[in-house]
């Protein structure tokens, strides 16, 4: 069966290649109401496509926002297994332009690279389950399980309707077991398993000083400068040796068993110093960088900013000041929580010569972590494996998916992420690509998933 639906991708690779393209030409940035119409183009395509290949239900559900596409096969019969299928057509805006090298929706193949925005995230990762669908029904007639579509618009925006119409539909999308393909590989082929995901959530805080901006040869030395008294806040948040200082956050947070960093250990990824430009790395005491990164929480400054910020000096003591924190979670702290010890850290280290409020950030979301033995990743790996010639290395992962807590926390499935992309993808940034290796590798890849899932 597998080299029937192999056969397929590799003699229609051009065509699925041109279609791809077509794709990426929409330009579906969800974040800014001018692509309206396209956003629509780009929910019109998936529904077109679906309806091409042969599943049994296909349509537009309103969210209130941006367009969900949902689809349906249930020929597979009732033993086969049922998997839901989740992805987004949405894209992030392309600026700065100028940084392009070329046209971000005008695809062009460059030294093995498909180049354009959504290549990789998730236009690119997307079309591939849906080429393989293809294949299956070309060549078989048939799909070997049950599938659940679930392509939504608004990932790149927070997927602000996705939970609601998750939770109130939860019967039309329930299934054994889910796959997810909006992440990457530690390296450029090599096949990465990603068994957790780190939660997510933030604050802003806010110092205010004067009414207006001061003299500071009038005022310095009588008025708290409210920079000052940012910068004292935060610095009294982390130290030096990377520990978070904020009273309670650890608490919760599970151990780092030694299998985990074995694990770990084993992952040959992306060099820190050469990919970032920096000197050396910083990261929490008795623990490296892989490990921090992967398996420990962490908490960052975002954005500081008050004060004259033109060329020369302008010798003021600014009224305001404001810094923009985001803190990555693992299983055993919860977001809600997190956030406001957070807020009752801010209030008792803030000066009395200052105002300050604090914003909590509206989305938030859980770590995700499933046992790396799971039937359902081991089969994951073993396919990996044999279509990229490779032992799968397994990694747990510093970005946040929300939508995977989501199906976590309504449906109790497993989920499998199982993503093609590559360290050097440019994801949200310029020149955003995609390896052409990933593309046919990865399509080979869920052709043995799928025929060995449900052949368990």
């Amino acid at each position: 069966m597998s080299e029937n639906v192999l056969n397929y991708l590799a003699e229609n690779r051009d065509q699925l290649l041109q279609k791809l393209n077509e794709f990426l030409t929409i330009p579906s940035v969800s974040t800014d109401p001018v692509h309206k119409k396209d956003i629509k183009k780009a929910a019109n395509f998936m529904e077109a496509y679906l309806n091409e290949i042969g599943f049994d239900k296909v349509e537009q559900q309103d969210t209130g926002g941006h367009p969900l596409v949902y689809a349906e096969y249930n020929q597979a019969g009732p033993d086969a297994p049922t998997v839901l299928f989740y992805g987004h057509y949405d894209v992030q805006p392309v600026d700065p332009l100028e940084l392009w090298d070329s046209d971000p929706f005008k695809p062009e193949i460059r030294n093995g690279r498909l180049y354009a925005r959504g290549s990789s995230d998730d236009k690119g990762q997307v079309f591939m389950h849906l080429a393989v669908f293809e294949a299956f029904m070309k060549t078989e007639g048939k799909l070997p399980l049950n599938v659940k579509v679930c392509i939504e618009g608004e990932e790149e925006i927070g997927s602000e309707n996705l939970y609601k119409i998750l939770h109130d539909k939860k019967e039309a999308f329930q299934a054994d077991f889910a796959v997810i393909s909006d992440s990457g590989m530690v390296a450029k082929n090599q096949p990465t398993i990603l068994y957790g995901l780190k939660g997510f959530t933030g604050i802003e805080i806010n110092v205010t000083g004067p009414d207006h901006d001061l003299h500071s040869g009038m005022y310095g030395g009588a008025v708290k400068n409210p920079i000052m008294a940012l910068t004292q806040i935060l610095a009294s948040m982390k130290n030096e040796e990377e520990v978070i200082t904020v009273d309670g956050f650890y608490d919760g947070v599970e151990p780092l068993a030694d299998e985990e960093r074995e694990l770990i250990k084993q992952v040959n990824g992306e060099d820190y110093k050469e990919a970032t430009g920096i000197n050396e790395t910083a990261s929490e005491k008795g623990y490296t960088a892989k490990e921090h990164t992967m398996a420990r929480p962490t908490f960052e400054i975002n954005g500081i900013y008050g004060g004259y910020q033109g060329e020369g000096t302008k010798t003021i003591i600014p009224s305001s000041a404001t810094a923009k924190i985001t803190c990555r979670l693992v299983p055993g702290q919860d977001p809600t929580n997190i956030q406001q010890l957070l807020v009752d850290h801010v209030k008792k280290h803030a000066p009395a010569s200052v105002k300050v409020e604090v914003v909590k950030e509206k989305l938030s979301a859980k770590a995700y972590k499933v046992e790396p033995n799971h039937p359902l990743i081991d089969s994951a790996a073993k396919s990996y494996t044999k279509a990229f010639g490779k032992e799968t290395v397994y990694v747990r992962m510093g970005g946040s998916i929300p939508v995977v807590e989501w199906i976590e926390d309504i449906y109790k499935m497993p989920i499998v992420l199982l993503g093609f992309g590559t360290p050097e993808d440019r994801l949200h940034s310029p020149n955003e690509s995609f390896p052409l290796d990933s593309f046919d590798k990865g399509m080979e890849t869920l052709v043995y998933y799928w025929n060995e899932v449900n052949n368990k």
